[in-house]
């Protein structure tokens, strides 16, 4: 039998490992992080009668926190505005990895069993969920669909060109401002809860990095004598695209303890002339735009508790079957497929076309 101190230490031991195997705090409770069913979030419009405070209902059908939740009812238009971050980073996520094993599942437990893990696919979530609730509210300040916000009024354009502001230029400004708050900082000493937020921050940067300036000219017989200029985001499906590939790029990560400092710093795992190319490694959050994950991903081949597997799911023959099929095989069948064809376009606008039946192969992965 034990002792009463050593029985005492073991228990200690015990609850200590419990402790550090549970997920510490994150940096974004929200959208395809959070823990609000995706299904009740079609964007239905209300009717007009039922307007006034009805957003306040939205707000709560979302779950949010409670500052969140009173953020949320600041301004009439910003629930609607969050509903459509969530489902614009839903079809993003699964538009981008439409011909991976992971098909960007976000169903019940498979999305919440994911986000307790630290894989390359939580990374992604979390990167997606921040840029697609910036660049949502961005563009719903320069709609008009919000009552704090309007146009940005950009005032860092430069004006060599007699350029003047014109247009109506998306808010970044004040979404920027905005999503850091709604966000909010969170405790950043668990080695989980510093990659969760650089993965959100990630997101971010890379709206900020996709501000393009556009411009019109104006002037006798198109001399462009003065330029009317407005910034604007880059279309959210560019966005998506960098966050795939910065996806396919990301390192893992571990935990490395400052022996000048004694605290915990992330580490890469990097050559050492890798490490000295980032900038801000030595920072506990490195400020690269790097996706940082810190367990390897499991390979979704089968059904478990982060996907259904890849059995019955639709590939393309010789070019990812093999892959997304994990070596089983694929089943193909034929089908007749009918669709407008040979068309012709009668006097200014009208359209005419055939309907033509034809075959085609469909190649779906054996269990």
């Amino acid at each position: 039998m034990l002792d009463g101190h050593l029985l005492l230490g073991w228990l200690s031991f015990t609850i200590i490992v419990y402790l550090l195997s549970v997920p510490g705090p994150t940096t974004a409770y929200f959208g395809l992080t959070g823990n609000e069913p995706l299904s009740i979030l079609p964007l239905n419009s209300l009717p007009e009668e039922t307007m006034g405070k009805a957003h306040y209902k939205l707000c709560d059908q979302l779950k949010l926190e409670k500052k969140q939740r009173r953020m949320c009812r600041r301004d009439p238009g910003m629930a609607d505005t969050l509903r459509e971050s969530i489902i614009m980073s839903a079809l993003e996520c699964q538009h981008q990895f439409r011909f991976e094993r992971w098909n960007c599942t976000l169903e019940g437990r498979h999305r919440s069993n994911i986000l307790k893990r630290g894989f390359k696919e939580t990374a992604f979530l979390y990167a997606i969920s921040s840029a697609g609730l910036m660049h949502a509210l961005a563009k719903a300040c320069s709609a008009g669909r919000m009552e704090r916000c309007t146009c940005d009024e950009a005032p860092d354009l430069e004006n060599r060109k007699a350029w003047q502001w014109g247009g109506c230029g998306d808010n970044f400004k004040y979404a920027n401002k905005f999503v850091k708050e709604f966000l909010g900082k969170r405790s950043n000493k668990d080695l989980r809860a510093r990659v969760d937020m650089h993965n959100t921050n990630v997101g971010m940067r890379t709206i900020k990095a996709g501000m393009e300036t556009t411009c019109k000219c104006h002037g006798v017989s198109g001399s462009c004598t003065v330029q009317t200029c407005w910034r604007q985001l880059l279309p959210f499906h560019e966005i998506g695209k960098q966050l795939k590939q910065r996806y396919e790029t990301s390192f893992k990560v571990g935990s490395s303890t400052n022996e000048a400092t004694g605290e915990g710093e992330i580490s890469t795992g990097r050559s050492q002339q890798q490490q000295h190319s980032l900038p801000g490694l030595s920072d506990q959050i490195p400020r690269t735009m790097d996706l940082l994950h810190i367990e390897d991903s499991p390979s979704f081949c089968k059904p478990n508790k982060y996907s259904s597997g890849t059995a019955g799911r639709k590939c393309y023959k010789d070019k990812n079957c093999d892959a997304i099929c994990c070596g089983r095989g694929h089943n193909t069948q034929s089908r007749e497929v009918t669709g407008p064809c040979q068309c012709q376009v009668r006097w200014c606008c009208y359209v005419e076309c055939k309907q033509c039946t034809q075959r085609e192969e469909v190649y779906t992965c054996k269990g």
